[in-house]
């Protein structure tokens, strides 16, 4: 019964990390750049790659990387596109359960990961510019609808803020999220 309730603790928290990465490759404009998390650094776009290549070469998407292999993306997130991924960092890879990631990567629960990891991605480019103050719901390629909230303060992606928007991709855009997006019904 344990291994079960944790389990399911691990794919809701896999999925809100994948689906965070979605939005952030296809909705780069939603972030403001009003963080107080340290930043990941900065990709010169003298001639940007892939989502997945920007993500690889960034540095602070290993963890999410791993995933997106592991789920069997890196085709799809390399494809032509456009997409705006909501991508977690390793930080927010960190904030998970312990062992929730090492579980979601077993190939037994690539189902699982997928949902996630496709949660954080929206069919299109949105850039932070094309964000109206407010909220609305946007409808991930995993098939469930995120939250997007502007205010004053910034963007947040159902519970997870937008520490850096419009990270560009030759397929997209990237906004980097702090916390990992889970799908409502994992």
């Amino acid at each position: 019964m344990k291994i079960q309730k944790t389990t399911g603790l691990l794919v809701k928290t896999a999925s809100i990390a994948i689906a965070t990465a979605s939005l952030l490759v296809g909705f780069p404009s939603l972030a403001n750049n009003h963080s107080t998390h340290s930043a990941p650094k900065k990709t010169t776009a003298v001639k940007a790659g892939n989502i997945v290549q920007v993500a690889v070469s960034n540095g602070s998407f290993n963890t999410l990387v791993a995933a997106v292999k592991a789920a069997g993306l890196v085709e799809t997130l390399s494809g032509k596109g456009p997409f705006t991924v909501f991508a977690p960092t390793d930080a927010a890879f960190a904030k998970l359960p312990q062992g929730t990631v090492a579980e979601l990567l077993k190939p037994e629960n690539k189902a699982t990961l997928v949902k996630i990891l496709t949660y954080h991605v929206v069919l299109g480019k949105v850039s932070a510019k094309d964000i109206k103050t407010g909220s609305a719901l946007a409808k991930t390629v995993e098939g469930n609808s995120i939250k997007v909230t502007k205010n004053a303060k910034g963007v947040v992606i159902d519970n997870s803020k937008v520490v850096a928007a419009d990270v560009k991709a030759s397929n997209g855009v990237i906004h980097v999220i702090d916390t990992v997006l889970m799908p409502p019904d994992l």
